[in-house]
Formats: C-alpha cells, structure tokens, sequence
C-alpha cells in the first residue's frame, strides 16, 4: 500500500472515533430522525465524513454491507480522479513547497472499499458492533432508530 492509501487508511481507522466528528454524527441522527423534511450533509470533499454517514444510515435501513461499499464507490463516478490530479498535485506543491506523487493525489482524492471497510470494522472491533457504536457513541436508540426507518423505508 503506498504512502497516500496508508495515509487514508488510517484516517478512516480514527474518523469514527474523533470528538468532533461523534458530536457532528450524533446531531446528524437526531436531525434526520427529528425532521420530517430533507437533510443535507454539508462536507469539503462530500466523500470521507458524508460516506461514513451514508454507509451508517444505510446500516440502520438494514441495507447490506456489499451495497454500502457499491454506493460509496459511486463517489469515484462523480470525480474525474485522474483528470483532477494534476491540478491538485499542482497546488499541493504550492502550499507546501514538495511535490506530490500523483498515486497519492488520487489515493487523497477518491475512495477506495479498504477506506470505508477500514471504518467499519474498527467500529466493530471497539464496540462490539456498529449498532452498539451508533446507540454508545452517537445516542442513536430504538427510538431514534425507529423514527429514522419510518422516514427513510417509507
């Protein structure tokens, strides 16, 4: 694995877990299960944050795990990653005076299922399983939980 995947990888193994992200997903649950109109998930890159969201709401529908990896890699779909590399790479030298490789540019710039699958089960591994983390962590119980599907399965 290079250096710009291992960087992502271990991103995700932290994301679920960092402070400001257990308040921003707690109040994102009690949002979408305290509104009856849209939520919108506003993020910088729409791919990290929002794709863990998406794949937690999608596990509270009951929706399958190779589904969530499937729609999570349709954020590859919307990006031109090898299109946009160059031009990142560019700025990224830029801002830091080092030139970029472009692997990791599209590593930083894309998805991959390891990213996603690495979030997971590290949910799993210190809760016990992504249902114990949304209740422990995120406050997502039975009734948030049944308000969502009600909403969300309709």
């Amino acid at each position: 694995m290079d250096a710009g995947r291992r960087f992502m990888t271990d991103t995700y193994r932290e994301l679920p877990f960092e402070p400001a992200h257990l308040d921003l997903f707690g109040r994102y649950f009690r949002a979408l299960a305290g509104s009856d109109g849209p939520v919108l998930i506003h993020c910088a890159a729409g791919k990290d944050r929002t794709g863990l969201l998406a794949a937690l709401t999608h596990h509270l529908l009951g929706v399958h795990r190779d589904d969530m990896i499937e729609d999570y890699l349709l954020t590859n779909a919307a990006v031109d990653l090898a299109g946009r590399a160059p031009a990142v790479a560019r700025q990224l030298e830029a801002m830091t005076g080092r030139p970029a490789a472009h692997d990791a540019v599209v590593a930083f710039l894309g998805v991959e299922p390891v990213y996603l699958e690495t979030a997971l089960d590290e949910v799993a591994a210190r809760h016990g399983s992504i249902d114990r983390y949304l209740e422990q962590a995120l406050g997502v119980d039975a009734a948030v939980r049944d308000r969502i599907g009600a909403r969300l399965a309709a």
